[in-house]
């Protein structure tokens, strides 16, 4: 196999990360906020390649000055078409922005879009740029020979404790953090809209970091080693969290276990081609206890609302990896063994020496410039805002799901000829003159005498919507109006848990249609819906009935029985 062509394959497996992470963020947070997470996606991968092309590439791979610290830019790709290296320049932009959007997650929902903007483009420019040049551009730290195979400190920890200097800046969602009666903080669950969304993105994280990983493999060999490590890290890692999250609360952790996943590829990545099976295991089963600890640890003790789990997935794993090299290392076609394999502690120095220096350069000079930024620009969206949503307050963008809009902007719409523009389709049955239908109200009802007219409300899980449409239109019921709402019932109470934060009373997602009949008795209505609806669960939703007394069709002034025929 041409290992060239590989290295290019590899460089668009690592851009095809920018999609899983999209989904894994937009999964985790609110819908009303779904566009505004996309946008900072697609906008850290193009606003980085063009700060990446203009400096950060020549900061990065030039010759490195000044006892290692930074290479001088050249500019080759502009005046050199055929002379610059382009598969390294592709390579390493892929993996610059998969830095830069480490961050998105963790200050999700009420950071200025202009704000991030600029953050993403400093980070791309020079501060990412400098510490990779140190390990892979030929710096003082590749001379050392500190092993970071594909990034667990260049990247990921770079990625992850930046987001946590953001999130600790921007602070915490509203409502995440409350005082209660005794005037104690308290820590509210906020879920996410769609864990179908992000367990998409952890599976498309997990499949190009395949690439993430095997890309600058030597050989083919060296490739089937890498990708084995790959696979072991962050399965053991997820067995592991599943089984300590379900003795934990008494349930298997869905969200966790998503973490787990990333959090055994990230902590994985440093070492890929330098541990055996066993390290790759010992790496996992770690991570699969880590990513809780320091989940909770971050949300719950120290109170800095990270939505997706960042830091604790990049930050923290990123961080465990790049140590873990030191321990487990068995390879030394890249340095020394590590300690547990007969090498020493010299391996074990040097990783952490690596840590440490990258980790003070990032922590300051992030900080630096969130500050700047949060008082020249400013960090944070109005509270009225981040309330109404990012999506529509930053993009107007009224919703990412046009069919099932959110209850803070336009919640409902109607099934029927309600739908329909009223300048779309000519009326049936033919115009009729304002002056005929207006005046109209008021006349003797041509209703059928005795005909009763009531109106039937149905709260509902979404999921049961369409089975339900489909059968009310077996029964005769023409019209409907459907409203996205939320709410609980008597079931609020209910002991449940949401990445470790108990979940006490919660505003679930459910449909509400409204139905107005006649001709069609109510009983049918019901006992349809409730052969549609049932499951035997809490949750299944209620049926309200209520007497109406007119009905006016406002096109032709007919009321009562014939107004809605």
């Amino acid at each position: 196999m041409d290992m060239s062509v590989w290295y290019l394959v590899g460089a668009v497996l690592v851009f095809f990360m920018q999609g899983g992470f999209a989904m894994v963020e937009t999964g985790l947070t609110r819908a009303k906020n779904a566009g505004n997470i996309i946008m900072k996606n697609l906008m850290d991968f193009c606003i980085g390649t063009v700060v990446f092309s203009l400096l950060g590439y020549g900061i990065m791979m030039g010759e490195h000055v000044f006892f290692g610290l930074i290479g001088k830019p050249n500019w080759q790709l502009f005046t050199d078409f055929d002379g610059a290296d382009w598969k390294s320049f592709v390579f390493q932009l892929v993996f610059c922005a998969t830095a830069a959007t480490i961050v998105s997650g963790s200050m999700a929902e009420r950071t200025k879009f202009s704000s991030y903007c600029i953050y993403s483009a400093v980070i791309s420019l020079v501060i990412y740029p400098i510490e990779a040049g140190w390990a892979w551009g030929g710096g003082w730290l590749s001379k050392l020979q500190f092993i970071d195979f594909a990034g667990s400190a260049v990247i990921h920890m770079v990625g992850g404790w930046t987001a946590l200097i953001g999130a600790a800046l921007v602070g915490p969602r509203i409502g995440k953090y409350t005082k209660d009666k005794d005037g104690k903080t308290k820590v509210n669950a906020i879920p996410g809209h769609s864990m179908t969304l992000a367990a998409l993105g952890v599976f498309m994280l997990w499949f190009a970091w395949y690439g993430f990983n095997a890309a600058a493999a030597a050989d083919v060999t060296e490739m089937a080693q890498i990708l084995g490590t790959t696979t072991i890290a962050p399965s053991v890692a997820t067995v592991v969290c599943m089984i300590y999250t379900w003795l934990r609360t008494g349930k298997p952790d869905v969200s966790m276990c998503l973490n787990a996943s990333l959090a055994g590829l990230v902590a994985v990545t440093a070492g890929c081609a330098s541990v055996d099976a066993i390290g790759a295991a010992v790496i996992g089963a770690v991570s699969g206890v880590l990513v809780v600890e320091s989940v909770n640890f971050i949300d719950q003790k120290v109170k800095i609302d990270d939505p997706v789990g960042a830091f604790s997935v990049h930050g923290v794993h990123g961080l465990w990896g790049t140590i873990a090299v030191g321990l487990f290392a068995c390879n030394e076609k890249y340095g020394t063994k590590g300690l547990f394999y007969g090498g020493g502690f010299r391996q074990l120095g040097v990783q952490c020496l690596g840590v440490v220096c990258i980790l003070a350069w990032t922590i300051v000079t992030m900080f630096l410039v969130f500050k700047l930024i949060e008082k020249t620009n400013g960090l944070r969206v109005k509270p009225e805002e981040e309330i109404e949503g990012l999506d529509i307050a930053e993009h107007g963008l009224v919703s990412a799901y046009a069919d099932f809009v959110t209850p803070q902007n336009l919640s409902v719409y109607s099934l029927g000829a309600s739908t329909i523009p009223t300048d779309a389709v000519a009326p049936a049955g033919g115009a009729v003159p304002p002056e005929v239908a207006i005046p109209a109200y008021g006349r003797k009802s041509d209703s059928k005498p005795g005909e009763k007219i009531s109106k039937v409300e149905i709260i509902m899980n979404m999921n049961r919507f369409e089975p339900l449409k489909n059968a009310l239109e077996e029964i005769g019921v023409t019209g409907m109006t459907v409203t996205n709402v939320m709410g609980c019932g008597i079931q609020k109470g209910q002991s449940r848990y949401y990445r470790g934060v108990p979940v006490e009373i919660q505003l679930l997602p459910k449909v509400q249609v409204d139905i107005v009949v006649s001709k069609v008795p109510v009983s049918d209505v019901i006992n349809t819906a409730r052969k549609i609806l049932y499951t035997g669960n809490i949750g299944d939703g209620k049926i309200f009935v209520f007497d109406v007394e007119n009905v006016v069709k406002v096109r032709t002034g007919q009321e009562g029985y014939d107004a809605l025929q």
